[in-house]
């Protein structure tokens, strides 16, 4: 007698645990490819954002200027402009405060932009720990339910007195199924996490930068009065 063996089927004929194990597998394989495509275009624009910004810096624009503009677009600016104006914030009234040592000055701001970047950081990582959870424990979830399957379907096989291999491998495909799909949902995610670390060593490298650079500038112009300092770099 011919047995369907369609992926369908088989998913409709496993045991209700190996069911249980495969729907959880396809819901945890939906989020992921949402937090996949969303980081996806999520990194995609703080690169051009940060890119914008830095062009505007470099380009010779007054630096209150630039602090306004940060000032005015808020939680809605460029990582790389919110540290910008974390740092200059912090160096504008430590020296209306009449802060004359330049060591303090500047690691004033450098520890507000240091603690900016932290945040950004921790924002921009959000939801990568759920890629590397999906990526290493799929595997083993599918896994179990295979070997439930299997166990479930050689118990059914005992009370059988001749066992061929039509009898044999239903109950095996069902539960190999749970595996594949356990793969299904975790290859993607492991590739994405590798590709989103990279980009996000990237973005933070080039967030470390300019904290660098900008220090050197505030640096460079602590000799000069307060409102020198804030309009030239």
């Amino acid at each position: 007698m011919n047995q369907d063996l369609s992926i369908f089927s088989l998913v409709l004929q496993a045991s209700l645990v190996v069911q249980l194990v495969m729907a959880g597998l396809l819901i945890t394989s939906l989020a992921s490819w949402t937090v996949i495509f969303g980081k996806l275009f999520g990194l995609r624009k703080v690169r051009a954002e940060n890119d914008v910004f830095e062009r505007e810096f470099w380009a010779g624009k007054n630096l209150n200027d630039l602090y306004d503009d940060a000032t005015r677009r808020g939680a809605s600016s460029a990582p790389m402009e919110r540290i910008f104006a974390s740092g200059m914030r912090e160096f504008m009234k430590l020296r209306e405060r009449r802060v004359t040592d330049s060591g303090a000055l500047l690691d004033g701001s450098r520890r507000a932009m240091r603690a900016s970047f932290q945040r950004e950081l921790d924002t921009i990582e959000s939801n990568l720990s759920f890629l590397a959870s999906v990526g290493s424990v799929s595997p083993y979830v599918g896994l179990f339910g295979t070997v439930w399957g299997i166990m479930h379907a050689f118990i059914g096989l005992a009370n059988l007195t001749q066992v061929t291999l039509a009898t044999v491998a239903p109950g095996i495909a069902e539960a190999l199924v749970a595996t594949a799909i356990g793969l299904f949902a975790a290859i993607p995610a492991v590739i994405a996490y590798n590709r989103f670390a990279r980009d996000i060593d990237r973005i933070a490298i080039q967030l470390e930068t300019f904290i660098e650079e900008f220090s050197n500038i505030l640096q460079r112009n602590l000799g000069q009065p307060a409102a020198a300092t804030a309009g030239s770099h």
